[in-house]
């Protein structure tokens, strides 16, 4: 995986101006704290278009407005989760799946959700159309190219005999980080993708694809993917910090919903590496998906990990039953 870090300085301080009645302008100056408080967040992956508020928080002033000097930066080894818990960075982009691991570990991480990026599960199994597979009992005499996770195993697993198919018929196969496309080229018959990015791309290259939801196929599966995590320390001696880091990174969500196309140049121009009919058109179908049904960006529903984190245990992928109401919180989001 290519390394490389985005950093973002903000240090001007922002003037507006008011127009009287009269032909004399009047100057008045925002409160922007002279010296600002350094904030590194870690990304789940490369910068892509889910990360797309947080460049825009930077791009828009957001966050220098909240006194924030924001890093975004990769992990370089290991997962989010660990590095935050470690105090390697202040906030960083997990999953819930991962937040669930982290906290029933046999040394368990003190991480917490604070914010979901998006309200709904966007992935699913897809696969050119010309396979046939519409259906988990179609993965029959196929190869599922993956990363050689156990929850790929119990998904697929649990898919295929909920939908009367027989998964000891499933190929499974490691494909690293080749893409969707460069895997079922030769490699596989199906990936697991995120709509929002492969999905997105399939549509732009006229590529006839099948695609299941996996929120369609059980309620169980529709998670917060991905989210926002803090180390439980911090939120406890800083509590503040999140509450102004969220108010500037909701904005930048916001903002990017009522203006996806100027949300994605903002994206690209801080990774100008990534394609720009892309980025806009995957920035188009996001802004619909980031709040969706929720009554304000970034909130989450107890129920909804309660289910997942259960379906979880269920299938044998964690060591004991997560304490779902610990594993995240709203209070610091803006009301």
């Amino acid at each position: 995986m290519k390394k490389y870090f985005v950093v973002f300085m903000v240090l001007t301080l922002l003037m507006t101006s008011i127009v009287g009645c009269s032909t004399e302008t009047e100057g008045e100056a925002v409160d922007t704290p002279a010296e600002l408080d350094r904030v590194t967040v870690i990304l789940d992956w490369v910068p892509n278009t889910n990360h797309t508020g947080m460049y825009t928080a930077i791009e828009r002033g957001f966050y220098a407005e909240e006194g924030l000097e924001v890093e975004i930066i990769q992990p370089t080894e290991g997962g989010s989760a660990d590095l935050i818990a470690a105090g390697q960075g202040e906030f960083g982009i997990s999953y819930q799946e991962q937040v669930a691991y982290a906290r029933t570990a046999e040394s368990p991480l003190p991480v917490k959700a604070i914010a979901a990026i998006i309200q709904h599960n966007t992935s699913g199994f897809a696969s050119p159309a010309d396979k046939e597979i519409i259906s988990p009992r179609d993965f029959e005499g196929k190869r599922y190219g993956g990363w050689g996770s156990p929850m790929e195993e119990a998904m697929l697993k649990a898919l295929m005999d909920k939908d009367g198919g027989d998964f000891s018929q499933l190929e499974m196969v490691d494909i690293g980080a080749l893409d969707f496309f460069a895997s079922v080229e030769g490699h596989v018959d199906f990936t697991w993708i995120y709509y929002g990015w492969d999905g997105i791309a399939a549509e732009l290259r006229d590529y006839d694809l099948n695609f299941i939801l996996l929120q369609d196929v059980h309620e169980a599966l529709d998670f917060y993917t991905p989210v926002i995590i803090a180390q439980e320390g911090l939120l406890e001696a800083s509590p503040e910090l999140a509450e102004r880091f969220l108010k500037a990174t909701t904005k930048g969500y916001e903002y990017a919903i009522e203006n996806p196309e100027e949300a994605a140049e903002d994206l690209l121009k801080w990774v100008p590496e990534l394609d720009r009919e892309m980025v806009i058109a995957s920035q188009r179908y996001l802004a619909d998906q980031y709040q969706a049904d929720a009554a304000r960006w970034g909130e989450m529903k107890l129920e909804v990990w309660e289910k997942y984190s259960n379906w979880m245990y269920e299938q044998g992928l964690l060591r004991e039953a997560l304490d779902a109401e610990a594993a995240f919180t709203n209070q610091y989001l803006p009301q």
